[in-house]
């Protein structure tokens, strides 16, 4: 939402700095939640099951959530901030958000082997995190840029939200049908 709302404010190079708070501080938050991983890895199938149905009922609760999305974007005006001041923004956002941390503890542990090292695959897995929320993010601006209009309608709302909520619940029976 920070990344839509920030470019239809600034346009999608106004949306950048968000994006790269966004992108650094889900880097961060994995790198903090890399060693509970690691500990729940090593010990526990059991606690690997269970963080895989909690990790699959969260999407299915943010699918039924964003299926229920009313007003996509808020009411806003313009206004003007310093590039540095949106990626602050972003970066406390993601740090403060403990569903972050959550969702690496529920979604990585599926692919990280035990019998390589831990450390280098789950940097690996959060480099290309961080990589691909840039990508996307950019992608969300440039076509939020785009759709102004269209985004800020109640019919965009529904829409939106109809095709995000389906989507949440597919990757949530995914992640409950997994294996390890």
């Amino acid at each position: 939402m920070l990344t839509l709302s920030n470019a239809l404010r600034h346009g999608w190079g106004g949306a950048l700095p968000g994006i790269f708070g966004i992108a650094l501080g889900a880097f961060i938050v994995a790198g903090l939640s890399a060693s509970s991983v690691g500990l729940v890895l090593a010990t526990s199938a059991t606690a690997f099951t269970v963080l895989k149905y909690v990790g699959a009922l969260y999407l299915l609760y943010l699918g039924g959530k964003m299926w229920r999305t009313q007003r996509f974007i808020p009411e806003f005006t313009v206004t003007a901030t310093q590039p540095w001041r949106r990626l602050v923004e972003a970066l406390s956002i993601q740090l403060l958000n403990p569903k972050a941390g959550f969702f690496f503890l529920a979604v990585f542990p599926q692919f990280i082997s035990p019998q390589d090292n831990y450390y280098r695959q789950f940097f690996l897995l959060v480099s290309s995190y961080a990589l691909l929320v840039v990508l996307v993010h950019t992608g969300y601006a440039l076509m939020a840029n785009s759709a102004r209009g269209w985004l800020s309608s109640d019919r965009g709302a529904r829409i939106v939200g109809k095709i995000s909520g389906i989507t949440f619940f597919c990757f949530g029976v995914l992640m409950a049908s997994a294996s390890k």
